[in-house]
């Protein structure tokens, strides 16, 4: 029996993207924003057609979302990989000053290639970039230091093209969620749908679930994963390692302790309650 394939390309992202290619040479400065428990699947692979020469400032958000042993694995990782991201919070600030400061640090090396080619210095116009709900415009407001972008912790909030001056200098520019028009990598697409990164309508809830199931499995023999299952079969009532040996028997025992046997209710709860952090701060991608 063929998977249900995770496919989600709504309509304004893709008015959107067709907006951001036209406007993209325009920018001098791309700040690429992603999610700290998934931060490969929130990499985008047009990423390097866009920037080109242009200055990049890896952000990977969320980092209260994972263990600080997770964090450290993959700034190993990425250094091994001669790439230096900033890591924040955006929901609470942490990281912030470090995103600013590399910001204007970027703006002194434009404003002095801009003079050094007898150009006139003006505001630089840097561009927010990433996966939809990744944090961008919460990002955005905390730059600002106010609020000047909608935000929520659901896919699909920013709809246009915005630009917002944040400082003397600094143009943002705050755009949608870019995603490929077809999701080619299908576990970085179930990584997508499990961190409510892509749109709900993208993917079957139960399919989701019990993938979720599966991956927990495999995940818990990495303890940079951070995956309790004493924690996980105390919410529920029902041991987690029965879900290994038959996950579609687990969600139904559970739907009868928690959704009246609901078992598409039950099969949201799960996946709400590991975005909501109530099953520990788990971290989807582990570093080879």
């Amino acid at each position: 029996m063929e998977l249900p394939r995770i496919q989600w390309y709504p309509g304004h992202i893709a008015k959107a993207e067709k907006k951001l290619t036209q406007i993209i040479n325009r920018v001098d400065l791309v700040v690429e924003v992603r999610d700290s428990r998934i931060p490969l699947s929130t990499g985008h692979p047009h990423l390097n057609k866009w920037i080109q020469d242009k200055k990049h400032i890896l952000v990977i958000n969320r980092s209260d979302m994972i263990s600080n042993e997770c964090i450290d694995s993959w700034k190993d990782w990425f250094t091994g990989n001669s790439i230096f991201p900033l890591w924040c919070d955006a929901k609470k600030g942490h990281g912030i000053k470090e995103i600013v400061y590399a910001i204007t640090k970027a703006r002194v090396s434009i404003d002095e290639r801009r003079l050094s080619r007898g150009m006139k210095i003006r505001p630089i116009r840097a561009l927010t970039l990433g996966f939809p709900n990744v944090g961008k415009s919460a990002l955005i407001n905390r730059i600002a230091s106010k609020k000047v972008a909608k935000s929520a912790r659901k896919a699909g909030v920013t709809r246009d093209l915005r630009w917002i001056r944040i400082s003397n200098g600094i143009d943002l520019l705050d755009a949608p969620g870019v995603i490929p028009p077809y999701l080619e990598n299908q576990k970085s697409a179930l990584n997508l749908a499990l961190c409510d990164d892509i749109g709900e309508a993208a993917y079957d809830l139960d399919f989701v679930a019990i993938e979720f199931i599966k991956m927990i499995q495999k995940l818990s023999n990495n303890k940079t994963s951070n995956i309790s299952l004493k924690k996980i079969s105390n919410r529920y009532g029902v041991d987690i390692n029965e879900g290994f040996k038959d996950p579609n028997k687990w969600l139904f025992l559970t739907a009868e302790k928690h959704t009246s046997g609901d078992r598409r209710r039950m099969a949201n709860k799960l996946l709400e309650d590991f975005r909501n952090q109530f099953l520990g701060n788990i971290c989807l991608e582990i570093p080879l």
